[in-house]
């Protein structure tokens, strides 16, 4: 089994992967002038403002769920293995990944609210699936979307949240796994079984709460060596461009792992921030694609750099070779994942570390879990708009726990495995679409910063704009539009997608 997906990693995560990845934020960057440095104050005002409504979640709720979703084992196992395969210098291309993917997720969360629709029971629903329906009128293309996020989302991904939380409790507890396993789903079904509202109102509570613990004991840990900080940049930069001695013969690799497991972490790119992103209630589509841009700052830049640095200032952690061989071996024995963080804080925090790095990777992993409920569920009520098929929602409830159970026994390689391929094929699928369908998205911050610079609380009119199948804007306030604007100049994303 390991093998198989071994393989399939090879060519779902080939250099044209990460060299696209890249390419497309540097672009994306350059398109939006550098909103992720531009906007940054107009982002945070923007998380607190507005509230919710019947129909959706208000914009802190929609960045908590996307957080939630962003903010998993891969900020402190993922940074664990970046470092194990790629060096330190892994945590540098983590970073750039960050801060070029601001650009790409305002755009994926911008085209998600303007392609937004209700479903059945009135609440919003989008993402990728329904924006390529709309806005490149490829519904073949929306439907393998939809079909790879479910399976990656509802199969692929649960299964490495699982395992680090198993992995952790029993590190620090000595509770089997099993029981682990055992605990998680139950609680799992208590809340998925509540709908969206009940996962949003979770969230929003939990998010900042556990994000802010992690991020003080990062920066107490910090503030104890702080001798040794400037050291540890250094490190880090110095081993991203192979100028470090010993990490020069894996300077690809340190591209490659910071790369993939930077997309896995903030998941810029990867398609499943926009399903949060829509179910927001907004005046302007671009007020969510910053908040969601914010997002990506806040799982990588803080969260995973705190895990950086205290496995690197302590020096909690391994590096291996092309070949397998040992670069370096601080933790002999010790598998890449949380054990590297646990063994991190309790060298500074005895008898604190194991177990605060265990409770942390619980709430860490078990609301991403929730947050890939949510987004698979989101592509199954597109699946179901035209025929009804009420049966699939549960069976997607009972395949995602069977997940659950299996990743929590399984090894970390072979789920860790599994989550690469769900990770790289919604990548692959998403960042293709985006290129093609960028110009509403575009248009949408032009005219958001327009209206900004008039001192107006901006509002979307997609007619004035010329951009078509917007329906949900379209139908929300038809009768404030003057009449003119009906002669605007259409967007037909299938023939001008420059």
């Amino acid at each position: 089994m390991n093998e198989l997906v071994n393989a399939i990693n090879g060519y779902i995560w080939s250099l044209p992967l990460i060299y696209l990845c890249l390419g497309v934020g540097l672009y994306f960057s350059l398109r939006t002038r550098f909103l992720q440095v531009r906007h940054i104050k107009e982002m945070i005002r923007l998380m607190f403002q507005g509230g919710s409504s019947a129909a959706g979640i208000s914009s802190f709720q929609a960045l908590a769920l996307s957080l939630s979703g962003r903010v998993g084992t891969g900020n402190i196992a993922g940074v664990a293995t970046a470092i194990t395969f790629g060096g330190p210098g892994a945590v540098f291309w983590m970073w750039v990944v960050a801060f070029l993917g601001s650009g790409t997720a305002f755009v994926e969360s911008a085209l998600a609210q303007i392609y937004k629709e209700k479903d059945d029971n009135g609440l919003y629903r989008g993402g990728p699936a329904f924006y390529i329906e709309k806005g490149l009128g490829m519904k073949w293309y929306a439907w393998v979307f939809a079909i790879s996020t479910v399976l990656a989302c509802g199969m692929l991904l649960p299964g490495v949240q699982a395992n680090s939380i198993a992995s952790g409790i029993e590190h620090a507890f000595g509770i089997p796994t099993t029981v682990s396993a055992a605990v998680v789903v139950i609680l799992l079904g208590m809340i998925i079984f509540g709908g969206v509202k009940r996962i949003a109102h979770f969230t929003q509570i939990v998010v900042p709460f556990m994000a802010l613990g992690y991020i003080l004991v990062a920066f107490v840990i910090l503030v104890l060596h702080i001798g040794e900080v400037p050291e540890v940049i250094s490190l880090i930069v110095g081993s991203a461009f192979g100028m470090k001695a010993g990490f020069g013969a894996i300077l690809g690799l340190a591209i490659e792992w910071g790369v993939k497991r930077g997309i896995y972490s903030n998941e810029a790119g990867q398609g499943t921030g926009p399903h949060a992103a829509a179910a927001a209630e907004v005046s302007h589509p671009a007020k969510q694609g910053l908040v969601q841009s914010f997002s990506v700052y806040i799982d990588t830049l803080f969260v995973c750099s705190a895990t950086a640095f205290m496995i690197i200032i302590t020096g909690a952690y391994n590096v291996m070779g092309k070949a397998g061989d040992a670069i370096v071996e601080k933790l002999p024995g010790v598998e890449a994942g949380p054990g590297y963080t646990q063994a991190a804080v309790e060298s500074v925090m005895p008898g604190f570390g194991g177990i605060f790095v265990a409770v942390a990777l619980f709430f860490f992993a078990f609301t991403t879990i929730l947050a890939y409920y949510y987004i698979a569920e989101t592509n199954i009520a597109y699946i179901n708009r035209k025929v009804h098929r009420p049966w699939l929602m549960f069976a997607l409830k009972l395949v995602l726990m069977a997940s659950v159970v299996y990743g929590s026994v399984k090894t970390a390689g072979l789920a860790w495995g599994l989550g690469d391929i769900g990770v790289g094929l919604m990548a692959w699928l998403n960042i293709v679409a985006i290129l093609l369908l960028q110009k509403p998205a575009l248009l949408a911050l032009k005219d958001y910063e327009a209206q900004k610079a008039q001192g107006l609380d901006p509002t979307f009119d997609p007619v004035k704009l010329g951009i078509k199948n917007a329906d949900h804007w379209v139908n929300k306030d038809t009768s404030s539009r003057p009449s003119s604007s009906a002669d605007a100049p259409e967007l037909n994303p299938q023939a001008d997608r420059s």
